[in-house]
């Protein structure tokens, strides 16, 4: 009993050891490829965008309005003072 003990448990020892090294090998090439992506995006910057990011650090960039435009609807006097009124009533909570 005792073999097969110490075979499972060498065969395991083995079998965490190598996921560790395809891991540590993985990790490190993630690394170096993305160190290189880097490289390459602040080499193509100008140098005042370089300017507002400091080391190099990349940032998120500005998102596009995509959204329907902003629209305005001009109110009669009756209409504001309805709104108003409506905006007292929901301020004192009744």
């Amino acid at each position: 009993m005792r073999e097969h003990g110490t075979i499972s448990r060498t065969a395991g020892t083995a079998v965490l050891t190598l996921v560790a090294v395809v891991c540590t090998a993985g990790l490190a090439d993630a690394l170096r490829r993305r160190r290189g992506r880097l490289r390459e995006r602040a080499q193509g910057r100008s140098e005042a965008a370089r300017r507002h990011t400091p080391h190099g650090i990349p940032t998120v960039p500005r998102q596009r309005r995509t959204g329907p435009s902003a629209e305005a609807v001009d109110l009669t006097d009756a209409e504001r003072d309805a709104f108003a009124g409506l905006v007292r009533r929901l301020s004192e909570g009744d």
